[in-house]
């Protein structure tokens, strides 16, 4: 590797110590471009592009509180990381979650640079988000912290500055409470301002779905270049959430045979193929444990997880979808998902699987579809809504749907065209951070030392 990426590598450790994630996700990007960066060494060195690149444009930290329906006022910290506005308005979700923390932020807003990139869109990356946890909380609650958390937000966010979306724990229920404080504050109806809103004020059509569908669609497309597909393959799919339930949907639909999906507790195995009209009641109705499945079907069987690998991984599949947090598969898993005869695997969460557990997969001829690439339905679609709020114009679900497969297409041919240019053969990873990265560098280089 080029001892300029290594100093970088470095000094971001220094810099962020206790930054985990964050620190993960550089080491990842900067290690898979070393081609690019022996190519044009010295001129980025004397640019200090990398050292720009890995720091973000803004860190925004803030404290939100709030009173509970028992009259108690909670106290909350909100963050939005601006990380790199260079072709685009910052755009990213916001994340609800105890877990959330600056790390976390800024591995998110960080990848999505990338991700942003490759949809060929005029958009930077961004991320937000707050520790809130929206589980257990009354819609009352929910309005009151969301309005709090966007009384400060707007000061930092606008439809040509940075257009946050929806994430872990923000769904419908929180844009819409989030965008009408927005249009309280702003008094002015800003539609481009946030996306994933509801149809009635703005929305899109497929918005809900893109994600989920975006990722079988590139997976289809890396198959497809591989002399396979998706048709009569056994899939299994971690998380049990929007992305999860449309990449289930869709895989269905493509042929395959969904045998398992997941929650932080454990997984539901059926053999027969997962019912998906029963996990979106459980979900997304009832907004309950996957273990309920089994009540619906008895047949099914309901696996508790068990460190250091969740249930859902030890199943046997041909195509595995982790499509629930980051850091979900480890070297250890990933073992047991080869020896189990897997073919590929596609990141519908954000950095799903850590460096180890990417090589093995690699060295051991796994199709291997990258999170910045193969999830970046969602912010695709995203940026189709913010065109149509611009037209003040609406497609159809059809129409949106057509225009999501063209996008992802384009994203897996971005990725496989630098792989091959560099003789990374189907290093897909490398070949979307490649990619990405070119793009983002000369627009970087073009504006000057900002």
């Amino acid at each position: 590797m080029s001892e300029y990426i290594l100093n970088v590598i470095n000094q971001v450790k220094e810099k962020n110590a206790g930054e985990a994630q964050f620190i993960q996700a550089v080491d990842e990007v900067l290690g898979s471009i070393a081609p690019v960066v022996l190519k044009h060494e010295e001129e980025y060195k004397r640019l200090g592009l990398l050292e720009r690149i890995v720091e973000p444009e803004r860190v925004i930290s803030f404290r939100v509180p709030w009173v509970d329906d028992n009259g108690q006022t909670r106290v909350n910290r909100g963050f939005r990381v601006q990380f790199n506005g260079s072709i685009g308005p910052y755009k990213g979700g916001l994340r609800f979650h105890p877990t959330v923390n600056q790390s976390i932020m800024k591995f998110l807003a960080f990848e999505q640079i990338f991700k942003n990139a490759l949809t060929g869109f005029p958009i930077g990356g961004g991320k937000g988000g707050s520790d809130f946890d929206p589980k257990g909380k009354s819609d009352n609650e929910i309005m009151r912290f969301c309005q709090s958390f966007m009384t400060e937000l707007q000061k930092h966010i606008g439809q040509d500055v940075d257009v946050p979306a929806g994430d872990i724990g923000v769904g419908a229920r929180e844009i819409g409470y989030l965008f009408g404080q927005y249009r309280r504050i702003k008094n002015d109806f800003e539609a481009g301002v946030l996306t994933g809103k509801g149809l009635v004020y703005g929305g899109s059509l497929a918005r809900k779905e893109a994600t989920g569908y975006g990722l079988v669609y590139f997976m289809q497309e890396m198959l497809c270049a591989n002399g396979l597909s998706m048709q009569n393959k056994t899939v299994t799919i971690s998380g049990s959430g929007n992305v999860a339930i449309y990449a289930c949907e869709k895989a269905q639909a493509c042929g395959a045979k969904v045998v398992a999906m997941s929650d932080s507790n454990g997984c539901v195995y059926d053999l027969n193929g997962i019912n998906l009209d029963i996990v979106k009641e459980i979900k997304e109705v009832k907004r309950g444990r996957i273990r309920e499945y089994v009540n619906y079907v008895p047949e099914a069987v309901y696996m508790e997880n068990n460190a250091p690998t969740p249930a859902v991984y030890t199943i046997k599949a041909d195509v595995v979808l982790p499509c629930a947090t980051e850091n979900d598969i480890n070297l250890e898993t990933a073992k047991i998902l080869v020896a189990n005869g897997l073919i590929a695997l596609g990141e519908g969460a954000n950095m799903p699987t850590n460096k180890e557990a990417i090589e093995y997969f690699l060295e051991h001829g796994v199709l291997f579809a990258p999170a910045k690439a193969a999830n970046a339905g969602g912010v695709a679609v995203s940026a189709l809504e913010m065109s149509q709020n611009s037209m003040r114009y609406s497609w159809t679900f059809e129409e949106v749907d057509k225009k999501l497969e063209r996008i992802m297409a384009n994203i897996f041919a971005a990725a496989k065209n630098a792989a091959e240019e560099y003789g990374l053969g189907t290093n897909y990873l490398a070949g979307a951070n490649i990619a990405a990265f070119r793009k983002i560098a000369d627009a970087m280089i073009a504006q000057g030392v900002i």
